[in-house]
């Protein structure tokens, strides 16, 4: 019972950090709401997130804080290279589009995590990843809502929101790097840092606090974005990766858009039509299809 648990564990613990980062939307509009802009959300997550890591880090095993220089690269690939950059990316094709469509390029990061650990971690592309991959980009597709929007995209923008995806791939890739040598404590807590020294002095800062300051229970919802959608998700997800190969990892967390759709009707009167429904059942299906057993299959998760 033990060895069964400890199997499921680390697929379970990255579908809950899909579903944390699913429930994001509750805050984000609170947050828009209020008058902050899409990049001082992301500047306030960071903000608060990278202390966090940092003193849960330092009472908990402060030798973690410790990183060999030439291993600098890895940090600044998952934190400025992935975390800053691929919000970057996200925030401008929501803004510039639909945030369906948004949703559906930045969900092309399973088939860039794919085609990148093929090559770089010598990966087997077995039939299962190939029609669960399928099942999710098709299940993302009708969960958004993007087949029957008629929304028109123009090309520049088009190509942000595929760089979004393929930024948010590479967090798995330089994050299963970083793992090889690395503690997950260690590797969460460098992410948020560089990708917080990233966003500084990117964000209007100034403006950020004076919305703060003049509503202070807005720093409730700041703390709660920071920790349900930021700390949480990324520890779920980084001490998952270390133990699920990163392309099953990759499609696993794609329960993202499911939750933030199944949010949007809930809280938010969004549609649920046939199209959304199926969606939500073709990406459920995938995970299935993910986890059955294989014969050609060694892992055993």
């Amino acid at each position: 019972m033990k060895e069964k648990f400890s199997r499921v564990l680390p697929p379970l613990s990255i579908l809950l950090a899909g579903v944390l980062w699913g429930v994001i939307s509750i805050f984000i509009r609170k947050l828009s709401a209020a008058g902050l802009t899409a990049m001082q959300i992301c500047f306030v997550r960071l903000f608060i997130a990278a202390p966090l890591f940092l003193v849960v880090t330092l009472l908990s095993s402060p030798r973690k804080l410790g990183f060999r220089l030439r291993d600098v690269w890895i940090f600044l690939g998952t934190g400025v290279v992935s975390v800053f950059l691929f919000n970057y990316f996200y925030f401008y094709t929501i803004i510039h589009s639909e945030a369906s469509v948004a949703v559906v390029l930045l969900y092309t990061s399973p088939i860039f995590v794919m085609v990148l650990s093929a090559l770089l971690f010598k990966e087997k592309i077995r039939p299962e990843k190939i029609i669960a991959l399928a099942m999710t980009f098709i299940g993302c597709l009708l969960v958004s809502g993007v087949t029957g929007s008629g929304a028109r995209l123009e090309p520049f923008v088009a190509l942000m929101g595929i760089l979004s995806g393929l930024f948010y791939a590479l967090y798995t890739i330089f994050g299963a790097f970083g793992l090889r040598k690395y503690d997950t404590l260690t590797v969460t807590t460098y992410t948020f840092v560089f990708a917080f020294l990233a966003a500084l002095p990117a964000s209007d800062v100034k403006g950020l606090f004076s919305v703060l300051s003049g509503t202070p229970s807005l720093w409730i919802w700041c703390v709660a974005i920071a920790v349900v959608s930021t700390v949480l998700p990324y520890f779920f997800y980084t001490w998952g990766l270390k133990r699920v190969e990163p392309s099953r990892s990759a499609i696993l967390v794609a329960v993202e858009p499911l939750v933030a759709a199944v949010v949007g009707i809930a809280f938010f009167g969004e549609t649920h039509d046939f199209a959304k429904i199926l969606g939500i059942v073709f990406v459920l299906g995938a995970i299935i299809v993910l986890n059955l057993p294989s014969p050609s299959r060694k892992d055993p998760i």
